[in-house]
């Protein structure tokens, strides 16, 4: 791990130095790509150098206990020495996981997909309640969401709900919502009080950028149509919604948010290139499936990984086994303590795995 640091300094010192240079200052994407870099490394190379500093204190007091014969001395050699070892134990642990691999996606906007899956109406609603617990923390957090496409029911649920979060980080906090949410609770439309289950698919796919995924524009179906809300609502009498459709893959996307024709074409373009790098990388990930793989963050979409229960109040998450007893709180946008526990589990396992050799 020592010369993993050490290279890991070395890096971290030419970048300083690349980040004064006129050239790579003039060139915006080349200053861009080399100042995240640096800022990726800061952490790693600060908490190092902490651990030097703990390192030499501890030499220090070794050093005056092998010498000195005054018992005063001794006595604060000691201190000092038992100090500084439980500093480095405490600050090689964080190195372990600051040193764990990076997901390349983490610092990324997201496009979140969330779709009403069994349940019907009852199941549309709920798609609308997440898509508002979505919004809350995202505005909580600082993050930045614009609608892309919605489908609304007669009741104010949705069959399907499209946006995107934009923000440093978004897909760091959000990438673990990919998956089946399943909820149980009393529908407004059920008469007999009787609780009823229904799940909604979240799809989270991280922003491609242009360097992520080349669209080739001959295998793009590109169609304009009036949007609609359910019943009539909302109804744009100018044809600026587009439906994209990537022919060899069958993959469909329309965007009706804005008026304007050429924005939509740009957001719906931005989503299909992102879709279709995800499908890239499933393609990939399938094609490694011999390797082992973390239990979270798959992103299988798939496997049911939360339960809502309205009556008990409580929200689970089936992939690590947590419960939280704040239901109302939860879904108004509180979601940090299931984020936070779904990514110390996601790094103990890769710890766990030697993700870190």
């Amino acid at each position: 791990m020592t010369e993993k640091l050490r290279d890991i300094e070395k890096r971290y010192i030419a970048i300083e130095e690349k980040l004064s240079d006129p050239e790579i200052v003039s060139d915006l994407n080349e200053y861009k790509k080399v100042s995240r870099e640096y800022k990726s490394l800061t952490p790693v190379v600060e908490k190092y150098r902490e651990y030097r500093t703990y390192e030499k204190d501890l030499a220090d007091a070794e050093e005056i206990l092998g010498v000195s014969d005054d018992p005063e001395m001794r006595t604060l050699a000691e201190e000092q020495a038992e100090s500084a070892r439980k500093s480095l134990a405490a600050c090689a642990d964080e190195l372990k996981l600051l040193l764990l691999p990076r997901d390349p996606n983490d610092d990324k906007n997201v496009i979140i997909e969330i779709r009403g899956g069994a349940g019907g109406e009852e199941a549309a609603l709920f798609a609308g309640d997440l898509y508002r617990m979505y919004n809350m923390y995202a505005e909580q957090a600082g993050y930045k969401c614009d609608l892309l496409y919605a489908n609304e029911t007669e009741l104010g649920g949705f069959k399907e709900i499209s946006f995107t979060v934009s923000g440093e980080g978004a897909y760091s906090r959000f990438k673990f919502e990919s998956g089946v949410h399943r909820v149980q609770r009393v529908p407004d439309t059920e008469s007999q009080g009787r609780i009823h289950t229904s799940t909604v698919t979240v799809a989270v796919l991280p922003e491609a950028e242009e360097s992520d995924f080349e669209l080739n524009m001959d295998e793009l179906e590109i169609t304009t149509h009036r949007s609609a809300g359910a019943g009539g609502q909302h109804v744009n009498k100018t044809e600026s919604a587009i439906r994209i459709i990537h022919i060899p893959t069958g993959t469909v996307v329309d965007c009706q948010d804005e008026r304007s024709q050429g924005k939509n074409k740009e957001k719906a373009l931005k989503v299909m290139k992102s879709r279709l790098a995800d499908l890239e990388k499933r393609k990939r990930d399938s094609a490694l499936a011999s390797e082992r793989r973390s239990q979270i963050g798959t992103g299988d979409r798939s496997e049911r990984i939360r339960t809502y229960n309205f009556p008990q109040g409580r929200v689970t998450d089936h992939r690590i086994g947590l419960t939280l007893y704040s239901l109302e709180s939860f879904m108004n946008g509180r979601l940090d303590d299931m984020i936070d526990a779904l990514i110390t589990a996601d790094r103990a396992e890769k710890l766990k795995s030697g993700d870190n050799d």
